[in-house]
């Protein structure tokens, strides 16, 4: 792999104008196609295969004149303090607002709420159902506008109006300027990082190329393939992300390869054929984990997987080539103010880097590898820390990641609805009202079908449905049973008496469950409980019970793959017990801040309650590949280091003198990038940046710069074992780019007698 990326990366020097030119096409196509598209729309959270999609599948077969999905609006009326909805002047008022909804084009029916009931018990607020003939997300302006006229008119009468239901639900605008703010961070943590404004500039450069064109497809996809702006932020977030810290790995490689000597193309090429090498595999780590997320069943996580695999791709690709690119026209701003002239101090160095270890007499200390003269930096002095104390940085690592980790103990997932709005929100407010008027379990119901098309006896089994439903406890009403044309099905609407996001309404459901199976065993009815909150209920359920499979086939993988990089067992199974820490860390705290509420004031959240079903598995994929990522960038620097020669513990400093500034620095973009989005509104984008960037500062910081050094310290030469069959089977990626060493062209080489002679030792291999 090491051979064939350095050749991708000489050619793109050398092919500069037409990589550049190429890369310029594709970014204006992908940025007209957008703006031509149509704007995509939101689509209902679905999962085939449960109980409630049946459910909602059947209804749409048996009730055809009506949308079982449809969109639905509550117009919730309260009176003046002192005054009755019933008082004469009041129920004028909410009759005539109604009476201007009649005949709409997209308006099904409205209810009277004196006529259905739908009046608390103290007079004080009354509803209005009003459902559409289409879905909310086909809703159109004057539809919308309707509804909030009428509202408005009830207002000017005096009474105070809130619209609650899908009606009104609209794609959250990605406003706001923490996204900015992660971004000017990343830029500061990048020139610092590299000494170069040129050079930070062209990580930065590159990795909007990346988001651009992502985005942009994204965007111009949207219609044909239901991809909503869920997946276009995840696209943004991640595309930005790992498109920085790519550029930035092999920027710093070119950096190194100019200080040693190399010429521009040739430090190309080394740069993309080493530091490429372990972009690609973090690439397609990242990459098999979020395609992976298709196997769930959940088709919008299937398409936040897609998206933002795509934008991962292309980051990658953007890396490889247009990079290599951008070194050629503004090499010399990329390069160290004080490269080495000449090749021949490049080639003493790599011949010196080679050299394998001897034994000083007397002694059972290693020689560790020759390297440059100077002060050592932070990373270094680090390590060495962490060689004189593994044991007790182990501990503190491992239990202080403990710690985090336990509130992830008490998960509870959900799905957000109009009680995670904020309070300034229309929404939020009708919620609250109907809760105090008729109950928190109002505002959501259960749906309850029952099929009696196998069945004789279709009003006998809906009496006795209906008689079972009010003897369950928790169930606050049962409504009567509406039938369809046909006679053989039957809708009923049993209210709980809990809030639809609450443990007890989850436990609720299953009870219901259980109690209809014996009336579906005495009269052969086919009995189904749906609704907006039986779907979250099951769609949670069922993101809970793909977790463990999921992570098992995760953690497999990377063991698996890290095995190949490596050559190693120890390893490997190191690396992935770390990747669970920081997710469990990560975990504990989403737990911590959206369901106890702690710090949930800085981060901007309003509401506390369960944690979004889709985000474990999605964090999950997301941090494998990135944990993957710095454990690659560190742990090369090492391997290649010990084959040639040096002890285990001087292979772990020259890890961390090499590569630990540059995975640090990365480390702090990637997090200030996923935490630019928490000040985003919608509450799925902010979970993901709460929890991945908590996810990404625990592996980078805890695992991979404190607990790996610590453990490879203790395990010593058996951290790089190998059992022969396994040498022999698996294949070599040559990730370390070892390889290269054949590769300097013939302008580069020295005499002989440039090349002082080295000590001579035996390799580990």
């Amino acid at each position: 792999m090491a051979t064939f990326l350095y050749r991708i990366g000489r050619w793109a020097f050398r092919r500069r104008r037409l990589v550049g030119g190429v890369w310029l096409g594709v970014l204006v196509v992908a940025m007209v196609a957008a703006a031509v598209a149509p704007t995509g729309e939101e689509e209902d959270l679905s999962m085939p295969g449960t109980e409630s999609q049946q459910a909602f599948d059947l209804l749409d077969e048996r009730f055809p004149q009506s949308n079982s999905q449809g969109a639905e609006a509550r117009l919730v009326f309260q009176a003046p303090d002192g005054q009755r909805v019933t008082a004469s002047e009041n129920k004028t008022a909410v009759e005539d607002t109604l009476g201007t909804l009649d005949g709409g084009d997209q308006v099904a029916s409205a209810t009277d709420p004196y006529e259905t009931g739908a009046v608390s018990e103290d007079g004080t607020i009354a509803y209005s159902t009003i459902t559409y003939t289409a879905d909310a997300v086909d809703l159109t302006e004057p539809t919308k506008s309707a509804l909030e006229d009428a509202a408005g008119q009830a207002r000017n009468a005096g009474l105070t109006v809130e619209i609650g239901g899908s009606a009104l639900d609209a794609e959250e605008e990605p406003g706001g300027t923490t996204e900015i703010v992660g971004v000017a961070v990343a830029a500061v943590v990048l020139v610092l990082a590299l000494g170069s404004l040129v050079a930070a500039g062209l990580s930065l450069l590159t990795a909007f190329v990346g988001v651009a064109i992502a985005f942009g497809l994204v965007s111009a996809l949207a219609v044909p393939l239901g991809l909503t702006s869920t997946v276009a932020i995840l696209a943004l977030m991640l595309g930005l992300a790992v498109g920085i810290d790519y550029a930035l790995f092999i920027t710093s490689r070119f950096r190194d390869e100019r200080a040693q000597g190399s010429e521009p193309e040739e430090a190309a090429g080394r740069a993309v054929g080493t530091a490429g090498s372990a972009v690609v595999f973090a690439g397609a780590t990242v990459f098999i984990a979020l395609v992976g997320l298709g196997v769930v069943g959940i088709p919008e996580l299937t398409k936040m997987g897609m998206g933002g695999a795509g934008a991962v791709a292309l980051a990658v690709l953007v890396a490889l080539t247009l990079v290599p690119a951008l070194f050629g026209f503004f090499g010399k701003g990329v390069s160290p103010a004080r490269a080495k002239p000449g090749v021949g101090g490049r080639i003493l160095s790599r011949a010196v880097r080679k050299a394998p270890s001897y034994r000083r007499s007397g002694s059972e200390r290693p020689h560790p590898v020759p390297t440059a003269a100077g002060r050592d930096g932070l990373g270094t002095r680090w390590a060495r820390f962490v060689l004189r104390r593994p044991v007790a940085v182990l501990m503190i690592a491992g239990l202080g990641l403990g710690a985090v980790a336990l509130p992830a103990l008490s998960l509870e997932l959900g799905l957000p609805g109009d009680e995670s709005k904020s309070v300034e929100t229309t929404q939020r407010r009708a919620y609250d009202l109907l809760s105090t008027g008729f109950g928190p379990g109002f505002n959501g119901p259960l749906t309850v079908v029952v099929d009696t098309s196998e069945s004789a006896a279709t009003r006998a089994a809906t009496d006795l449905v209906v008689k079972t439903l009010r003897g369950v406890d928790g169930v606050a009403s049962v409504g009567d049973p509406v039938l369809s044309r046909t006679k053989d099905t039957a809708v009923l609407t049993a209210v709980p008496r809990t809030a639809p996001n609450s443990g007890e309404t989850k436990d609720l459901v299953h009870t219901i469950r259980g109690a209809v199976s014996g009336v579906e065993a005495d009269t052969g009815a086919d009995i189904l409980v749906t609704g907006t909150t039986a779907m979250n209920i099951d769609i949670s359920e069922a993101m809970s019970d793909a977790l463990i499979p999921y992570l098992t086939v995760v953690i497999g993988l990377a063991v698996l793959l890290l095995m190949v990089v490596f050559r190693s067992v120890l390893v490997p199974v190191k690396a992935a017990l770390g990747f669970l820490l920081s997710v469990g860390a990560a975990f504990g705290v989403l737990v911590a801040v959206f369901q106890w509420g702690w710090a949930a004031d800085l981060a901007g959240i309003e509401q506390t309650g369960p944690v979004m079903s889709l985000m474990p598995i999605l964090i999950i994929g997301i941090v494998f590949g990135l944990a993957m990522d710095y454990e690659v960038f560190l742990l090369t620097r090492m391997r290649e280091a010990y084959v040639h020669g040096a002890s285990p513990g001087e292979a772990i400093v020259n890890g961390f003198r090499h590569s630990g500034r540059v995975v640090g620095a990365a480390a702090i973009i990637m997090v200030s990038v996923f935490a630019g989005f928490i000040g985003m509104s919608g509450p799925t984008i902010q979970t993901m940046g709460v929890g991945l960037a908590a996810a990404v500062a625990f592996d980078a910081f805890v695992v991979r710069m404190a607990i790996a050094p610590a453990v490879l310290a203790l395990l010593g030469h058996r951290a790089w074992w190998l059992p022969p069959i396994l040498n022999r089977v698996l294949p070599n990626v040559d990730i370390e780019g070892e390889k290269l060493s054949t590769h300097v062209p013939a302008s580069a080489t020295v005499p002989d007698a440039a090349v002082p002679r080295l000590p001579v030792g035996r390799h580990r291999h």
